[in-house]
C-alpha cells in the first residue's frame, strides 16, 4: 500500500513530465514515421529551446516571445541538418550527428555555463513542478495540455494544407513525389525544422518545469521520443485512423512511458539504471510488430500444411 501511496502523489508530476516530452515525441514523429527519416538533431536542438528561453526570461523577455524565441531557434538547427543532407548529400543520420555537435558548443555560449538555473520565486514561469498540485491555470496538466491540443490542431489542418500533403508524399514515395513534381529537398528541410522546432518549444516547457536548463538535458532525448512513438502506435494504433489522434497517440505513448518509469523507480529501481530502462522499453515495443509477423506468419503455413495434409 505504501508503494502504491507513492506512486499515486507522484503520478501529477509524472504525468506532467510526460505531456512535456510528448510534444517532443511529436515532433520525432514527423521525421521518424512522416518524413521517414532518422534525425538524430534533437539531442541537441532541445537543449537549445532550454537555453534560449532560459536566457531570455532570465534577461526579462516576455515568457511567450521567449517559448516563440526558443522554437525558433529549433527551426534554424533543423534547416541546418535539413541543409546537409539535401545540398551536401550528407546522409540525414550523420547530417544530425553533426548538427548536435555542434549545437553542444551553442548551448555553452548561450548560457554561458554547463548549467542555468531558474527561480520560481524571483521570475516568473509559464510552468513549475511546485504547481503540479494546484487547481489553477498555471498547473502543468493544465498549461501544457492546452498547448498540446492546441498544436495537434495546427498540425492536423497544416498537413492537410497543399503544402502539408506534399511533406507526407515525400515520406512516403519520395521517387513518385519527384515525378509529380514536388520539391522534395525543400519538404525535408521543411519537415526537419518543423520537428525540431517542436523538441525546442518542449525543451523551453521542461526547463520552466524542473528550474534549469542544462547543456546535456537533452541525452538521449531521441530515445524517449522513439519510445513515446512506438508505446502510442502499439496500444492506440488500431483505434487511432485519424492524422490528428495519432499525434495525439503520441503524446499519450509519452505520458505512459513516464508513469511506467515512475513505477520502476518507486519499486526501487537505480536512478542510473534509466538510461537501461528506456532501451529496454522502446526495443521491446519496436520488437512487437516483428513479433506478430512472425507469429501469423507461423499460424498461416501451420494451417495451410494442415488443409495439404487433409
Amino acid at each position: 500500500m505504501e508503494i502504491l501511496q507513492q506512486l499515486f502523489n507522484a503520478l501529477p508530476g509524472s504525468v506532467s513530465q510526460g505531456l512535456i516530452w510528448g510534444i517532443m515525441a511529436i515532433g520525432v514523429y514527423i521525421t521518424y514515421r512522416v518524413l521517414d527519416i532518422a534525425d538524430l538533431t534533437v539531442d541537441g536542438s532541445f537543449a537549445t529551446g532550454g537555453a534560449v528561453a532560459v536566457i531570455l526570461i532570465l534577461n526579462g523577455c516576455n515568457l511567450w516571445l521567449a517559448m516563440i524565441l526558443a522554437f525558433v531557434a529549433g527551426l534554424i538547427a533543423g534547416a541546418v541538418t535539413g541543409l546537409l543532407h539535401t545540398l551536401m548529400g550528407i546522409p540525414p543520420i550523420l547530417a544530425g550527428i553533426l548538427t548536435q555537435l555542434s549545437l553542444y558548443s551553442i548551448n555553452l555560449k548561450i548560457m554561458g555555463k554547463a548549467n542555468q538555473s531558474i527561480n520560481v520565486n524571483q521570475t516568473d514561469l509559464l510552468i513549475s513542478l511546485r504547481w503540479v498540485k494546484e487547481l489553477a491555470l498555471h498547473n502543468p496538466l493544465i498549461t501544457v495540455g492546452i498547448v498540446t491540443a492546441v498544436l495537434i490542431a495546427v498540425l492536423y489542418w497544416f498537413f492537410g494544407t497543399e503544402m502539408g500533403c506534399a511533406l507526407r508524399a515525400t515520406g512516403a514515395n519520395l521517387n513518385m513525389s519527384r515525378a509529380q513534381g514536388i520539391n522534395t529537398n525543400l519538404n525535408k528541410v521543411l519537415g526537419i525544422m518543423l520537428s525540431n522546432g517542436l523538441v525546442a518549444f518542449s525543451g523551453a516547457f521542461l526547463s520552466q518545469f524542473q528550474g534549469f536548463a542544462d547543456v546535456k538535458m537533452g541525452q538521449g532525448a531521441i530515445v524517449i521520443g522513439l519510445a513515446a512513438v512506438i508505446i502510442g502506435e502499439a496500444i492506440f494504433g488500431k483505434i487511432f485512423k485519424n492524422f490528428a489522434l495519432k499525434l495525439l497517440s503520441v503524446a499519450l505513448g509519452s505520458i505512459i512511458y513516464y508513469i511506467v518509469v515512475q513505477a520502476v523507480i518507486t519499486l526501487g529501481l537505480d536512478a542510473n539504471l534509466l538510461k537501461l530502462l528506456s532501451a529496454v522499453i522502446v526495443a521491446v515495443f519496436l520488437a512487437i510488430p516483428y513479433w506478430k509477423r512472425q507469429y501469423k506468419e507461423k499460424h498461416m503455413i501451420k494451417a495451410r500444411g494442415g488443409k495439404e495434409n487433409a
